[in-house]
């Protein structure tokens, strides 16, 4: 079995007890932007969501891990979406939390670990992940972790003001 700890940060479900970190999150206007989020999130509908999270993933298409730093600090959420068993490949993306906890080298573990997930115990050919032609950290993160540039959508997101580029990233299993 794959593990899903790395030398600084480990990955695990989410628990009721995340219901405000979930919720800051989601209700956080600034990250709007890279999640594609258009309305705020009550705490009711995030405690449904957290209720039915224990979903396997071959029924949810999707699972929500929480990435934690050794002394058990939640510091952001990591996701495997449009799980497809069939083509054998899912989307992922990252958000690290608080800007302190970026660039310290705990996406990149984090990525590092869920990409491993996939591969060896998911069985995934392929995954992907959609990134904002302004998102220059992200773009970095993942191309570090053996993503590559297939494609530019041109216009693709609508910001309230202008429309933007997203790139679309992939990694083959090798």
């Amino acid at each position: 079995m794959v593990s899903l700890k790395a030398e600084h940060i480990y990955l695990r479900a989410l628990e009721p007890e995340d219901l405000d970190f979930v919720y800051e999150i989601e209700n956080d206007t600034n990250l709007w932007v890279l999640s594609d989020t258009q309305t705020p999130y009550s705490k009711f509908l995030i405690k449904q969501y957290l209720d039915n999270a224990q979903q396997d993933i071959f029924e949810a298409k999707q699972l929500r891990l929480a990435i934690c730093t050794k002394n058990d600090k939640t510091i952001g959420l990591i996701d495997v979406f449009d799980f497809d068993i069939k083509n054998k490949r899912a989307g992922i993306g990252i958000l690290i939390q608080d800007k302190a906890n970026r660039n310290q080298g705990y996406g990149k573990e984090a990525l590092d670990v869920l990409v491993n997930y996939c591969f060896q115990t998911l069985h995934l050919h392929q995954v992907y992940a959609n990134i904002s032609e302004s998102n220059l950290a992200s773009l970095k993160l993942f191309q570090a972790n053996g993503f590559k540039i297939i494609g530019l959508k041109n216009d693709w997101s609508f910001n309230g003001e202008n429309f933007t580029n997203e790139y679309l990233l992939q990694r083959i299993k090798a």
